[in-house]
């Protein structure tokens, strides 16, 4: 058996799915100031009544790291940045703690000055009388040579409780986003580790004592020790579990867009052929551009629980949620309310829905029901205009790669998959002002834990190889090798793909879930006058986002 828990900003879902499909659901409320609280709940009760041998694994998605980039309660850390000739890294600078060094690394991995072996001390000296205890460690070309970054390392590493350098947490060439993803790395550690650790423990308490896998932000999962080393990878894995629930109902060869109507926000995503897009760099948040893979999504506030005020005429949905709809004991009308007038929704207390949508509808100069419908369609009319937006983002956005160019065919998505909470209401409507086709997800009231439960490891592995200077390197993977002139890109992506198998089970991939695939394969000569003096190699490899090799028969109940 597995379980899948996914925690919304309204309800934590929770599945437990068996041999023969879906065995148990439940949905309990989140409380967001104590997000350990919502997730023990949720596995408490999934498991009531269930032999604790019988769980192979359990996943989780939660909104633990986001929340808190979001909100800025990150822990305080420090940045130790060295970057040479250039762009001046005070330009970089994401928090108080934050250190420009001597020394530099070129973009061929040769050093061109060294550190200072007494300034990262006395760096060192300070952020402990600070009472600093983690500390993020980068520099400009690290993912060509880190030596710098690993020397920096040896001398804090007695001094400092945990240490997150640069070419480990992305192998990607982009020095300000490095910069950034390595804080975030570095700064949500200690609250991702607690929490975890926490959970861990109270589950072996009560006989889990199986496989944890988190979900992150690219719709894969890892395994909890790997995600001890790269926390920021678990931000936005909520609406990561949305879609990868969506995946396994998506039609093939053919594009669909995801929606996850909950009762807080509306996450959208594009499936293309039964394969989620990737982000083509890396997810910003709170501000900070990274280099963490997220899949490409977008994310409003607008839901059926979303507050509805009129403003000088104007109607205005969310983007604030400010309790339950009248309707179940709120305080302020929601689309939920409206959906209640019109008499679609049934279990609640409609009388209230009505004094909410008759002050709404008074406003607006309407009768309640046509003041209810307005209501829902601006809802609907806005969750489309947002969809649209997504669409243009990612048909308008730069190539970058030799792939794009050759895959450059633009989005076009003919259905909507529909997840959430509201979703039945919701879809009737999409379909009718939209034109296009609607699909409920099947279970679309859990289908995002499902997604959480199924979705299997993902990770990439990034090489560079220069035969002119004889070596190949994937930094990110504490890898380099010897290597002589007749190295072929045939060769690069063999070891890229060795790599990548070797990394993907040490963060908890089965063998029959690998499947793989090339993203990059870029290959440069080294000129020098007239001769051709050696070549720059660059693969980069992934493990595809998708479902685990059995979903099939776990979906089967649903279809």
């Amino acid at each position: 058996m597995i379980i899948g828990l996914d925690v919304g900003g309204t309800h934590a879902d929770v599945v437990l799915l068996g041999g023969s499909g879906l065995v148990r659901e439940i949905k309990v409320p989140t409380d967001p100031e104590n997000l350990f609280k919502t997730v023990l709940a949720g596995l408490e009760t999934i498991i009531t009544g269930i032999d604790p041998h019988q769980i192979r694994r359990i996943v989780l998605s939660t909104t633990l790291t986001t929340n808190a980039i979001a909100q800025k309660k990150l822990h305080p850390v420090g940045m130790i940045v060295s970057s040479g000739p250039g762009v001046d890294p005070e330009f970089y600078r994401t928090n108080l703690h934050y250190f420009a060094v001597a020394g530099s690394i070129d973009h061929r991995g040769r050093e061109v000055a060294p550190i200072s072996e007494n300034e990262i001390q006395k760096v060192a000296d300070g952020l402990k009388a600070e009472g600093i205890r983690n500390v993020g460690i980068v520099g400009k070309f690290s993912v060509r040579n880190p030596q710098h970054e690993i020397r920096i390392y040896r001398i804090l590493k007695d001094h400092f409780e945990r240490l997150f350098m640069g070419h480990q947490v992305s192998g990607n060439l982009n020095f300000s986003r490095r910069v950034a993803t390595t804080y975030l790395n570095a700064a949500v550690y200690p609250i991702h580790r607690s929490f975890f650790d926490a959970v861990k423990k109270s589950l072996i308490q009560k006989g889990l004592n199986v496989p944890l896998y988190i979900l992150k932000a690219d719709g894969g999962t890892m395994n909890l020790e790997a995600s001890m080393e790269f926390p920021g990878q678990t931000i936005l894995s909520g609406p990561a579990a949305s879609v990868m629930g969506a995946v396994g109902f998506a039609p093939i060869d053919t594009d669909a867009m995801v929606m996850d109507i909950g009762g807080t926000t509306t996450d959208m995503a594009i499936i293309r052929n039964r394969i989620p897009l990737l982000h083509p760099i890396g997810v910003r948040l709170g501000g900070f551009r990274t280099l963490i893979r997220s899949l490409e999504t977008r994310s409003i506030g607008i839901g059926g629980d979303s507050s509805v005020k009129v403003s000088d005429g104007e109607l205005i949905i969310g983007p604030e949620r400010e309790g339950p709809a009248m309707a179940f004991g709120g305080s302020k009308p929601t689309p939920t309310d409206a959906l209640f007038v019109l008499g679609e929704m049934s279990g609640g207390d409609r009388e209230a829905a009505f004094r909410g949508m008759t002050a709404v509808a008074q406003e607006l100069g309407l009768s309640v029901e046509d003041a209810a419908r307005r209501v829902f369609d601006h809802a609907c009319h806005g969750i489309l205009s947002e969809a649209r937006e997504l669409i243009d983002r990612i048909n308008n956005r730069p190539v970058y790669t030799v792939q794009d160019l050759q895959q450059g065919d633009k989005v076009n998505p003919k259905a909507f998959l529909i997840l959430g909470g509201p979703a039945p209401y919701f879809a009737r409507r999409i379909e009718a002002l939209s034109g296009s086709r609607v699909q409920l997800v099947p279970r679309w009231q859990v289908a995002n834990a499902v997604g959480a439960a199924l979705a299997r490891t993902t990770c990439e592995v990034m090489v560079f190889a220069d035969t002119q200077f004889g070596i190949i390197r994937a930094p990110e993977e504490n890898y380099s090798e010897k290597i002589d002139q007749d190295f072929s890109g045939r060769d690069a992506k063999d070891q890229a793909y060795r790599l990548l198998k070797m990394k993907a089970l040490q963060m908890g991939a089965l063998d029959e879930d690998l499947e793989m695939e090339v993203l990059e394969d870029l290959q440069f000569n080294m000129v020098r006058g007239f001769l051709t003096t050696g070549r720059n190699l660059r693969v980069k490899v992934q493990v595809k986002p998708g479902l685990i090799r059995d979903y099939e028969r776990w979906t089967a109940q649903f279809s």
